[in-house]
């Protein structure tokens, strides 16, 4: 009888010593959901592959400068080089101007040219023109403008020293619109009529 209970004893302890390896040679059951593929310090990611017909440009070396760092200075193609409009067309400069002057205690008009730079003498007044300038042909209105300076000298008598030029004006003359900036006397007018070639 206890030669039984020894064996079956040895038996169970056997049968439990083997059930014990077969567990631990037995690898663990995998999880319910597939693991993440994390790919290690060393391994590259996956590549996808482009779709057909779509071409990917090639990487851009490590020293190649970014759009913002481009030089400014390319030049483009001569196809596409934008081309500068024509100057506007400019005032047209004379050598001379056209005056009239009137005396107003005697009534006595006179039509003279004065060519630039050049004092030409009216009576008392001595005119020296500095520019005279008729506007281009796509202004609205057509005018003449000189710029001029008008200076109150009387003549010397003989043997005396000239008494030194009073300025009486200075500015710019418009024929179309003599009254807009007019010489201011008490004896003599004068304005604008054109500019001309000397």
């Amino acid at each position: 009888m206890r030669l039984t209970l020894s064996l079956l004893a040895a038996l169970a302890l056997t049968g439990a010593a083997g059930l014990v390896q077969a567990r631990q040679a037995t690898p663990p059951a995998p999880a319910t959901g597939p693991a993440p593929a994390v790919p290690g310090p060393t391994e590259a990611p996956a590549s996808e592959e482009p779709p057909p017909g779509l071409e990917i440009p090639p990487p851009k070396a490590a020293n190649a400068p970014t759009t913002a760092e481009t030089p400014a200075t390319t030049s483009k193609p001569k196809s596409q080089a934008v081309e500068k409009p024509a100057d506007p067309t400019r005032r047209t400069r004379s050598g001379a101007a056209i005056i009239q002057a009137i005396d107003k205690v005697t009534t006595e008009t006179l039509r003279f040219e004065a060519p630039i730079g050049q004092p030409i003498r009216y009576k008392t007044l001595v005119f020296t023109v500095r520019a005279c300038e008729t506007t281009a042909p796509d202004e609205d209105t057509p005018d003449s403008m000189a710029y001029m300076t008008i200076d109150s000298q009387p003549r010397s008598l003989t043997g005396r020293v000239p008494p030194p030029p009073k300025q009486v004006f200075r500015g710019w003359m418009s024929a179309a619109s003599p009254g807009l900036n007019p010489l201011q006397h008490p004896v003599y007018d004068a304005w604008l009529i054109a500019c001309r070639a000397p």
